[in-house]
């Protein structure tokens, strides 16, 4: 109680802070207000001061709410009508509008997308277009692979979604897309902001965000920090968080190189939710905030990301990129987990687990040879690359001990399964290494001013070894290769309107560190996709997409009750298909929005599985968010902007078996903006998430009815922003 009472005062002083070191310089600005892209200029200071710059989407990517172009898609800047694929952007303003804080209220705003098991909440888990889970490689970082367990945090810029096939260009992926996290760049001019924030929950965070020129140098400058601790909505626990993130961008005739370091320290909850009652159909009679395991359940760790970007201007026509990342997360937990549930008197029956001492980390090097050239007469947009990614990772010590029953959900007592400390020799050391090394290429044909031929190849090779025990005992040992082809065709019927298609496979190795079937055949995929895009003058950008994936040797868990271990099998043949709507932009120059909907028609074909649908995956999601900006308020120069909106998931199976259903959920979010024209302009936003505090279900583990992940109930977070 005194940690958090320190917590609150000090977030608190830190807002009132903000608010008095804005109105201490009071001096209002006499200007009309600016539009939201232009600069806006500090007021009676001297000559020499910086200005202040709006800095979101400085890259072109985006404009407001509307995405623009993109290089995630084809490596090249590429306008989006010009992308034989369904790309969608979920722009910095809209983020800051929502106060999104994860990955997935990020990506609540895109069509075909839900959550995955997410390990207890500790790590990001993303299904799109029916495929996907924790730890599947799927959300990058820069367009790099990285070992963070949490992509997204304040260093994020964007988040970029390409939907359907992407492992011409990134290598192991699955064919529901994958996730590029977009982070903040320096910039060539100063501005700052400092803000402070306190959730409802109990607690905040404070952080800044500087950037500018190194006078003198072609050097330019970026850091960011950020610290959180705020109380956990549920009976127990807390979060936790600080990050510290420089970067330096060096600017030259034909070189530009950005460097950008990021260490974070988090400690966590590690919380598997609640218990589906497989006798009444329905979760628990219990007050969702009342947790089933111990105060001890938290995951501790480290998180490290280094990148290097170099860009070369070769000649006026040709240009080297060259990435390199490295990244590491360590992290140990405990937990007491829940082994069994007697519906009849709710007596769980549970055990206490622990990882202690787990590092995973990753290297991923890429060289692009990019090209606009003219051959035959048509134009040529060429790409040739190589990448090389390593991932090693070692769960060293692993603490079993024995199950305890006792444990009442309707009178709860805890203290009464001690925190284990027994190493269990024949699961520590779990351990997984994989190498690949590829070679690509990709050519965007322009045949005519209509026509736009997409097409790419990739040789895929990659070894792989996997086990545990002591002494070690090797599970997996695998190594081989793949071609990996994509081909894709743009109409374009007028300069903002596109039709597109195209067809591509994927392909993954798999491994598992305890499985009794040792190899697993790798998963290969293959996907067919048609769509339409369209950009309207107003500032809005359209698409929809129709599609059909299939994926064979498809890996699952699955608990093995004999020996109460959880192995891995393959589910023969598992098929996609769907359609999907995302429009994003300015609808006027006062009204932005953002919205969704997308239809996922998944179910194993084959397999021990067949006609069942997979875990996690919604048949239908939708969303809608909408802003209006009011502009000056009673001629002070204040600004107010208002938005809110709706996200909706349908039912998805909470089990491999489908026997019993997560229920289907729609929450109301809505913030409110005021901004005091103030020398340093103060940013006063009240963000309320869950507004009519509806109980929901986010995901499940899958294996067991025992792990259900609650949504967060009515929450609201007070943010003040002063910028420079």
């Amino acid at each position: 109680m005194i940690t958090r009472m320190r917590l609150e005062c000090t977030t608190a002083v830190a807002l009132v802070f903000l608010v008095g070191m804005a109105a201490a310089t009071s001096s209002f600005a006499q200007d009309a207000p600016l539009a939201k892209s232009e600069r806006v200029p500090a007021q009676n200071t001297p000559a020499t001061t910086l200005q202040t710059i709006t800095v979101e989407g400085a890259d072109g990517a985006t404009e407001g709410y509307q995405p623009v172009s993109t290089s995630t898609a084809t490596r090249i800047e590429t306008p989006l009508l010009d992308i034989p694929q369904a790309v969608n952007v979920v722009s910095q303003e809209v983020l800051e509008d929502q106060h999104a804080t994860t990955l997935d209220e990020a990506l609540g705003n895109i069509s075909g997308i839900s959550q995955a098991n997410t390990l207890g909440g500790t790590q990001e888990a993303v299904i799109r277009r029916g495929f996907g889970d924790n730890r599947d490689g799927s959300i990058l970082t820069n367009g790099l692979k990285t070992a963070l367990n949490r992509s997204f945090n304040p260093t994020t810029d964007r988040v970029e979604v390409l939907k359907g096939p992407a492992s011409t260009l990134y290598g192991i992926l699955d064919p529901g897309g994958m996730v590029n996290v977009v982070t903040k760049k320096p910039e060539d001019t100063f501005g700052a902001d400092i803000y402070g924030s306190l959730s409802s929950f109990g607690g905040g965070s404070t952080g800044f965000d500087v950037t500018g020129p190194i006078d003198g140098t072609d050097l330019s400058y970026r850091l960011i920090g950020d610290y959180k601790h705020v109380d956990y909505w549920r009976n127990f626990g807390e979060t936790k968080d600080w990050l510290i993130a420089p970067s330096l961008s060096w600017s030259g005739e034909d070189t530009d190189v950005t460097i950008s370091y990021m260490h974070e320290d988090y400690s966590i909850p590690f919380d598997r939710g609640t218990i589906f009652d497989v006798t009444t159909g329905r979760m628990v009679d219990v007050d969702p905030k009342t947790r089933f395991d111990e105060p001890y359940n938290i995951t501790d760790g480290k998180s490290d990301l280094f990148q290097v970007d170099i860009d070369h201007q070769l000649s006026e026509d040709w240009k080297l990129a060259i990435d390199y990342g490295y990244s590491r997360n360590i992290y140990s937990d405990n937990q007491a987990r829940v082994m069994g549930y007697d519906p009849a008197t709710g007596i769980l029956t549970r055990r206490a687990d622990a990882t202690q001492g787990s590092t995973i980390y990753n290297h991923a090097l890429r060289a692009d040879l990019t090209g606009d050239v003219e051959i035959g007469g048509a134009q040529h947009e060429i790409l040739l690359g190589a990448s090389y990614d390593y991932t090693n990772t070692l769960r060293t010590d692993l603490m079993r001990c024995g199950n305890v029953t006792g444990f009442d959900i309707y009178n709860p007592v805890y203290g009464t399964l001690p925190a284990c400390t027994t190493v269990s020799a024949a699961d520590s050391d779990q351990t997984e290494i994989i190498n690949t090394a590829s070679l690509y290429m990709q050519d965007n044909w322009h045949l005519n001013d209509s026509f736009i031929l997409v097409s790419g190849l990739r040789y895929q090779y990659y070894d792989l070894m996997a086990g545990k025990g002591r002494p070690f005992n090797q599970n997996t040992d695998s190594y081989g290769d793949a071609l990996i082809p994509n081909a894709g065709l743009v109409y374009k019927i007028t300069q903002d309107l596109s039709l597109y298609a195209n067809a591509a496979k994927t392909f993954r190795p798999q491994s598992s560190i305890a499985s009794f079937y040792g190899n697993l055949d790798p998963e290969e995929g293959i996907s067919y996709e048609v769509g339409a895009k369209a950009e309207f003058d107003s500032g809005v950008t359209a698409n929809i997409a129709l599609y059909t994936a299939d994926k064979k040797n498809v890996a699952y868990s699955e608990l093995d009750e004999s020996t109460g271990l959880t192995v891995v099998k393959t589910a023969g043949l598992v098929r996609a298909r769907g359609f999907e709507v995302d429009i994003a932009g300015a609808l006027t120059d006062k009204i932005d929005l953002i919205a969704s909907y997308g239809f996922t028609d998944a179910k194993i074909v084959k397999g021990d599985y067949a006609d069942l649908r997979p875990v996690n995956v919604p048949r239908h999601t939708a969303s809608l968010f909408m802003t209006y900006d009011f502009g000056e308020i009673g001629g002070s120069g204040n600004t107010l902007k208002i938005g809110g909106g709706v996200r909706a998931v349908s039912e998805r199976a909470g089990i491999n078996t489908n026997a019993y259903f997560l229920p289907g959920y729609a929450v109301i979010d809505a913030f409110a903006a005021y901004t005091l024209n103030l020398e340093r302009p103060l940013a006063l936003q009240l963000n309320v998430k869950n507004l009519f505090d509806r109980t929901y279900y986010t995901s499940s583990i899958g294996t067991t009815a025992l792990g259900n992940q609650i949504g967060e109930p009515l929450n609201a977070t007070l943010t003040a922003k002063v910028s420079f």
